[in-house]
Order: C-alpha cells, then structure tokens, then sequence
C-alpha cells in the first residue's frame, strides 16, 4: 500500500525524538486519504528478556520509578529487565548487557521470544524480547542499574505459579512484562 509523506520535521530532539509527519495513506478501497498530521515517538528499540531462574522456579523481575507512570498512578513499577539498544549495537548483546547492569547476571544464551511494538499509534519502538534461563551460579553482581545514568533498580522475584494471578490482580501493568509472562506461562516446562 502507497503512502506519500508530503512532510516530516523533528519538532523535539532530547531522551526521545518527536518526529511530525504531514501524509496521505492509501485505503482499503484504493483511494487515497486526506492529508493527516500524525506524531512519532522514536526512542529508538529496545530489549527485554524473561528471567527463569531455574533454581527456585522463579522469574526475576526489576522495580524501579517512572515518571509516566506516575502521572496516573504510582511511580513505581515491576518490569522485565530492559534497556535501549544503541545505535549499531545488536539486540542480543544489549540484553546481556542490560541483565548484568540490572539484575547481576552474566547470560550466555538468550532465545528469541518475539520483536513486536510497543505503541504503534504513537511511538516507532520496538521491544525485542527474549528468555534468559539463570541459575544462582549465573549471578555475578548486585545490579542496580548504573548510577551514572540515575537509575536505582531492584530485582524482586516473583514465583512462576504466581504469574496470573499478578497479572490478573494488577501488579504487572508493564505491557512488554505482561507479554513476555504469559508467554512464559503457556510456552515453558518450567522444570
């Protein structure tokens, strides 16, 4: 399908980019819509893994603040590890990295879960996200996040038999953690 973008302009440039765009869309009929102005989020993509520690039969998790969300409910949000991806830098290689900064553990291996949007109607990032299977051994630090960049992270776990109902009762209200969790509940022998 066709789309002529008559304009686009960064109308803000700082943590994110805000990107307006003046177009026109084809439509299911074939003609062509009215001019639109529409907006775009781009932060650029990101990683996110399921953290199975096999262990304890367990999902670690990170709790840290969020302005965001604190601007309609609490600040404090439970989340999959997760981090940006930077620029030229491979999904798989910033996870590693984002798992040991957040959570303290060094990961070898990280299977492809799925790569999907996160807010398609207003942001161009992308969450490619993964499962990590640890063990206790597999710990290396503390984590915490790096301090450098203001974050101030804690990993709390959270029992595997205990996913739905957390995500049922709001606990989890992380759209990219709420993914990764029942995919993790439907797809896994957590064995």
């Amino acid at each position: 399908m066709k789309v002529d973008v008559v304009d686009q302009q960064t109308v803000y440039d700082g943590f994110v980019r805000l990107e307006e765009a003046r177009l026109r869309h084809e439509r299911f009929d074939g003609t062509m819509s009215d001019e639109l102005t529409r907006l775009n989020v781009d932060r650029g993509d990101s990683a996110a893994a399921v953290v199975l520690d096999l262990d304890t039969s367990t999902v670690i998790l990170t709790e840290q603040f969020r302005y965001p969300t604190h601007t309609n409910d609490e600040g404090w949000i439970l989340e999959l590890p997760a981090g940006s991806i930077d620029t030229d830098e491979d999904p798989v290689e910033a996870m590693k990295r984002e798992l040991t900064e957040e959570i303290g553990y060094a990961v070898n291996e990280l299977r492809h879960v799925s790569t999907f949007y996160t807010t398609p109607g207003a942001s161009s990032e992308r969450i490619w996200l993964y499962l990590a299977r640890v063990r206790g051994a597999d710990q290396v630090s503390g984590g915490g996040g790096v301090a450098q960049e203001g974050e101030d992270i804690r990993a709390v776990r959270l029992p595997v038999g205990e996913i739905g109902a957390a995500i049922a009762g709001g606990r989890i209200k992380d759209a990219k953690t709420t993914v990764g969790l029942l995919w993790l509940i439907g797809h896994i022998d957590t064995r």
